[in-house]
């Protein structure tokens, strides 16, 4: 799973070197933690948020299949 969100991350933003994705559990979920360069941080979210939801969406329909919660979270 942390490999499928690195992929897409690094797929949008210009800096990929600074891309850093870290994966914690919680309580029965899997926490997926997105670092990226606060210039590309606008490419990452998208406008209100489209491209952050987009991401969620596309990890939630593979770990439904899986039978696990994950749940992307984004900071600088």
């Amino acid at each position: 799973m942390i490999e499928l969100v690195e992929y897409i991350v690094k797929s949008l933003v210009i800096d990929e070197d600074s891309v850093k994705v870290t994966q914690t559990e919680d309580e029965g979920a899997t926490i997926i933690h997105v670092f990226v360069a606060p210039d590309d941080m606008g490419r990452v979210i998208g406008r209100a948020g489209k491209i952050a939801s987009s991401i969620r969406a596309i990890v939630n329909s593979v770990s439904s299949r899986q039978h696990k919660k994950v749940v992307v979270k984004f900071g600088e």
